[in-house]
């Protein structure tokens, strides 16, 4: 059996202030940021005793890859014998040499946020991650305003990187057809994400093989829908994981959309679906978006 998790504990700090983020700039307490630590080793000790295999995208509020306990967790998480895959979304602000230790089943969710930092020390952190031999991925929000970012981003990352871009859904008539092409000529995926796809009473695979945890341990299905089922600290919390359907009418966001059985995510991605790295040439095979 495998399980794949999302973690947010407690923190919310984080050192940028985009205006497109639902995550406010703020600054945690030194008392906030030792309960958000005591959190993170309590689900760290207990995800060593699960005898479920595991996958873990830690998905916090603020910028957590910049606290050294998230580092030293993530870190040990690579190494233990029951995680597949532990990854978290970040800003890549934080300093990075530490993260060698890990090994390669640690992979970062990177996203460059322009007016936050320069292209080029964006650049240069995911060319130390090269370095490093640590796998990642990289994205930004597609807003109009940053398409020559895009341009310039792509020209300066690898080729063969994965450039995943997040459409803006604010608008619906948000972008033009030529738009949407010069998009999805950076990231072929993108048309996946362009859309709130019609998910009422479908299947999913959150609260089953996937579900969301917060600091206090409160599983939920995942992180868009606010039904708490149970508690990862009860000893019999397991029972609360079983096939479901979609109590929301609409699933927009690549977290949710990846556990819709429909779409064969996994299978296409590979292993590398939670971080957002896709499998060479697996594109091409992708289910029609009309289907889903």
């Amino acid at each position: 059996m495998r399980w794949d998790l999302y973690y947010r504990g407690s923190l919310s700090s984080c050192n940028y202030s985009c205006g497109y983020c639902p995550f406010a700039k703020t600054r945690n307490t030194r008392s906030e940021l030792a309960r958000d630590r005591r959190q993170l080793l309590r689900f760290q000790h207990w995800t060593a005793r699960q005898t479920a295999r595991l996958g873990i995208l830690f998905t916090p509020w603020g910028e957590a890859l910049g606290h050294r306990a998230y580092r030293r967790t993530l870190i040990e998480l690579s190494h233990q014998p029951n995680l597949e895959r532990v990854a978290i979304q970040t800003n890549l602000s934080a300093p990075l040499q530490e993260l060698a230790e890990a090994s390669p089943r640690l992979a970062l969710w990177a996203t460059y946020h322009p007016g936050q930092t320069s292209l080029q020390r964006f650049a240069a952190q995911c060319a130390r991650l090269d370095d490093l031999n640590i796998g990642y991925s990289v994205g930004m929000v597609g807003l109009k305003e940053h398409f020559a970012d895009l341009t310039r981003l792509r020209q300066l990352l690898p080729p063969e990187r994965y450039l995943w871009i997040n459409a803006y859904k604010r608008r619906s008539d948000y972008y033009t057809a030529a738009d949407i092409d010069f998009l999805k000529s950076i990231d072929p995926y993108f048309n996946y994400n362009l859309h709130r796809y019609p998910s009422f009473n479908t299947a999913c695979q959150a609260g089953h093989r996937s579900f969301a945890v917060d600091g206090e341990g409160n599983l939920r299905r995942c992180h868009f829908v606010g039904e708490v089922l149970g508690n990862i600290y009860e000893s019999d919390f397991a029972r609360h994981l079983k096939p479901r359907l979609c109590p929301n009418q609409t699933c927009g966001c690549y977290i949710g959309y990846i556990h819709r059985p429909v779409l064969q995510w996994e299978q296409r991605f590979g292993p590398g679906y939670l971080e957002r790295i896709p499998k060479s040439g697996s594109a091409v095979n992708l289910p029609e978006e009309s289907s889903l």
